[in-house]
């Protein structure tokens, strides 16, 4: 029996450790919980087995009932989350404390008779077996069990019935994986006095690993590119390798009403849709694909691969609103000038909205930020005032791209304090040095998501720039910056501008945690960071904006 809850503990590790793995910030708290929580228990009954003496046996069986208490609870607010049912926070806290109970008088056995009013060891060959006359909290402790798995079993049965938003498949896991773990639960005596819970524990990972990595495809829209994703000028459809539905956004249900009676994972049925297989078909064909019509609107269709984590699992319908610019190709044949005049009308438009998106972006960031209120409209200004210093002392040949480039990257630089918890993000006071350790992630997190937000835009030098601000402001000339600890000139010259604009900011700035300086202490700082933090071709630069700096803060 060592061998066998040998094997149990080994694979119950393997499993946890690729569950673990394949971790994303969308999987469930409680999901983690539970494949933390079972390895340990599997190694209880492991040492449970190998015990030759009752006070080894008895810490074996604490361990074990680590599991056995806390497990039901964290597994039924696990199956609830996957099928989307709230539970009352009343509720959850009368559990938790329901099994805090019933382990600590685990805890108590023989200094109690709470849980067994007797416990003593005997040999069955090798095998050690603990003979145990059961007390009250036993008892609870089963109709705790037993309560806990009615309750998953009527969520799990209600969502098989009722709610579309749970695939059937599985809903139909959950029950059986539910139900089999219960059987080999009290299956005991069944199976010769071999405890099998430490099976039902390996068959319920392995489950809910098929059942987790199928769930992160249904997530159509993730973080920050979900304001994007709902646009109502844009519309989203995922369908898997086997053609079945896997979401889409709420414009894809306004243009093709039907979608919202479809079922995750089911064919797409209804005469309506027929029409997204044939896009389907056509991509995979190579053929072009013709505009459809809704409404009098026009929807360019463009169907691609559906990845997650550089896998091919299925295909991305994507239909763009393009009714203006199919107007405009009719307008060309006989209204050149006039045409010209539209496009730019609605180039200029489409400017000044990625202008505003990402002005909201980096505003919305700034906002979850107490310490930095109005930081991105100041370094913005200052940046300008910099480069304007840079060009007139020419220490550096920068065009006007370049420049205009810089500008317009300036306000995203923190991007990524977006991912940063709030708990950290707006703290009052100096962050101990863990809290800076998370804090200094979102330099890379935030190069990560000028990328996504930007994929696929005409303006590489644009989207390089944003990605450098963004992600290298933070490093020193010395290279001992972050996160990267580049050194002198591996340092992209735009993130080297922002440093000084942004450091400056932050000198002579008040914040929560600190009055403003003055400009001269702030000067001085800046100066003597030149060659150590800063890049000292802009000492000559920086002292030439000195005055006008000074002007824009004191007004």
């Amino acid at each position: 029996m060592q061998t066998f809850y040998l094997t149990l503990t080994i694979l119950s590790f393997a499993l946890s450790g690729i569950y673990f793995m394949m971790w994303r910030k969308r999987f469930n708290v409680y999901s983690a919980v539970f494949y933390t929580i079972i390895p340990f228990c599997e190694l209880g009954y492991w040492l449970l087995s190998n015990s030759t003496t009752l006070e080894e046996a008895i810490i074996a069986n604490k361990i074990i009932y680590v599991g056995a208490c806390f497990l039901p609870l964290f597994y039924m607010l696990f199956i609830y989350s996957i099928c989307g049912v709230h539970i009352p926070k009343p509720v959850t806290m009368a559990a938790f404390i329901t099994a805090t109970l019933i382990y600590s008088s685990v805890l108590s056995i023989k200094h109690s008779e709470l849980f067994y009013r007797d416990i003593r060891m005997d040999f069955n060959g090798d095998s050690p077996v603990l003979i145990k006359v059961y007390g009250p909290m036993h008892t609870i402790a089963v109709i705790w069990l037993i309560v806990s798995f009615a309750a998953n079993l009527a969520v799990i049965v209600y969502s098989f019935f009722k709610n579309n938003k749970v695939s059937v498949r599985h809903a139909i896991m959950l029950f059986l994986i539910d139900v089999l773990a219960v059987f080999l639960y009290f299956g005991r005596e069944i199976f010769n006095n071999v405890e099998l819970v430490g099976v039902a524990y390996l068959l319920m990972q392995g489950g809910y690993l098929l059942i987790i990595n199928r769930i992160c495809l249904y997530d159509i829209s993730d973080n920050v590119i979900e304001g994007l994703i709902n646009s109502e000028e844009h519309a989203y459809i995922s369908l898997d390798l086997k053609f079945n539905y896997l979401g889409s956004n709420v414009t894809a249900k306004k243009i093709l009403p039907a979608l919202a009676d479809i079922r995750i994972d089911a064919r797409l049925k209804n005469r309506e849709l027929w029409i997204i297989n044939e896009w389907v078909w056509s991509f995979l064909q190579d053929t072009k694909l013709e505009d459809y019509d809704f409404q009098g609107r026009k929807y360019a269709v463009t169907v691609a691969h559906l990845m997650n984590n550089k896998k091919v699992y299925g295909y991305q319908i994507t239909l763009t609103d393009v009714t203006e610019e199919r107007k405009y190709v009719n307008l060309i044949k006989n209204y050149n000038a006039d045409l010209e005049n539209e496009v730019k009308k609605k180039t200029e438009h489409i400017n000044d909205m990625h202008n505003k998106l990402i002005l909201g972006l980096a505003t919305m960031v700034e906002s979850r930020d107490n310490s930095t209120g109005g930081h991105i409209r100041r370094t913005s200004d200052c940046i300008r005032i910099l480069i304007d210093s840079i060009r007139k002392t020419g220490v550096y040949d920068l065009d006007d791209d370049f420049c205009k480039q810089l500008i317009k990257a300036a306000p995203m630089h923190d991007l990524g304090k977006i991912a940063v918890d709030d708990a950290i993000l707006r703290k009052p006071g100096r962050f101990t040095p863990e809290e800076f350790e998370q804090m200094k992630t979102h330099a890379a997190k935030g190069a990560e998501m000028i990328q996504q937000v930007l994929e696929g835009t005409d303006d590489e030098d644009f989207k390089r720039i944003a990605e450098n601000v963004a992600h290298y402001h933070h490093e020193r000339m010395d290279g001992t910056g972050y996160p990267e600890g580049l050194k002198g000139d591996e340092i992209p010259l735009e993130a080297r501008i922002m440093a000084v604009v942004d450091v400056y900011d932050a000198l002579v700035s008040k914040r929560c945690y600190k009055e403003s300086m003055s400009f001269e202490q702030a000067f001085s700082i800046i100066d003597e960071g030149m060659g150590k933090q800063f890049d000292p071709e802009l000492k000559e630069s920086f002292y030439d904006a000195r005055p006008e700096l000074e002007r824009y803060y004191s007004a």
